[in-house]
């Protein structure tokens, strides 16, 4: 569509008939995500309260649908680059986020601990090491106070703050751990998301909610009993990127119902139900 197509259409969302209105709507819908740019034009150039909500709504809209539109590709190539994912979820809040930005930040937290690495110490040093930097040097921590903020489960906002959840403090670990050639997962415990460092010799765990406390099978273990929970196999093994993904998006349903926005919570409902067959969370 011509620009001045556009700008006429737009032009029309401020008729005071409603057919008007909803069949311009309608009509800005069917030219798909591809349109959200000349809409962002329009409501930085349109100074009538009425047409920029409207047009706000429309893009909001369009955004959730590229979001899905995103998710669905990611996860039928593979799903297999984790900060993709996790730069996805982040999208449905942050729509302009860059993805070649992310990558950045999280390479230079790479560096970081790249420069006081040692390849030839055993797994638990190389683990201490990560730990040092991370929660002691950069200050990368729990955040027990605001625990259910939607900013927990988005990984643009954790690598500003340095603060998160299990799953955001476990990918941001993860991600570096993996650029250095470490045989870290995550594991999808209940209640609790952790890593696991696993190789032919040696596996063991770590909770970076807890700045990277080591532990065993055997703790997993007690941990179940207390909880009266069953002992499953995906309790101990490593979970691939979708399940982080899907993980952090149920964390974003409990975060937006805490906050009593149930709007936002349904969509990220709708988007679950999109990504996992599995999924009856909805209402």
């Amino acid at each position: 569509m011509k620009e001045s197509e556009l700008k006429a259409l737009v032009t029309l969302l401020e008729d005071e008939d409603e057919e008007i209105v909803n069949h311009v709507e309608k009509r800005l819908m069917e030219l798909g995500t591809g349109v959200i740019p000349l809409l962002e034009q329009e409501w930085e150039s349109n100074f009538n309260p009425l047409i920029q909500r409207r047009i706000e709504d429309l893009i909001h809209t369009l955004q959730f649908e590229l979001v899905q539109e995103r998710l669905i590709e990611w996860k039928d190539n593979g799903a297999e680059d984790l900060l993709e994912g996790l730069w996805l979820v982040a999208t449905y809040q942050y729509p302009d986020i860059d993805l070649e930005e992310l990558k950045q930040d999280v390479h230079q937290l790479y560096v970081e601990v790249w420069r006081e690495f040692q390849e030839d110490l055993t797994p638990y040093d190389q683990v201490r090491i990560l730990n040092s930097v991370l929660f002691d040097k950069l200050k990368f921590r729990a955040n027990t106070k605001n625990f259910h903020s939607p900013a927990n489960s988005m990984i643009n906002a954790v690598l500003e703050s340095k603060k998160g959840n299990p799953i955001s403090l476990c990918a941001v670990y993860m991600l570096i751990a993996q650029k250095l050639g470490l045989p870290i997962y995550g594991v999808n415990l209940p209640n609790l998301f952790i890593l696991t460092y696993k190789d032919e010799y040696n596996e063991f765990y770590i909770n970076c909610f807890n700045k990277g406390l080591i532990f065993s099978r055997a703790d997993i273990d007690n941990y179940l009993d207390h909880l009266s929970i069953s002992p499953q196999e995906l309790f101990y093994e490593p979970c691939a990127p979708l399940d982080i993904v899907l993980r952090a998006f149920r964390n974003l349903v409990v975060s937006f119902e805490k906050l009593g926005d149930y709007h936002k919570s349904d969509e990220v409902k709708i988007i679950l139900k999109r990504l996992d067959d599995q999924y009856i969370g909805l209402d």
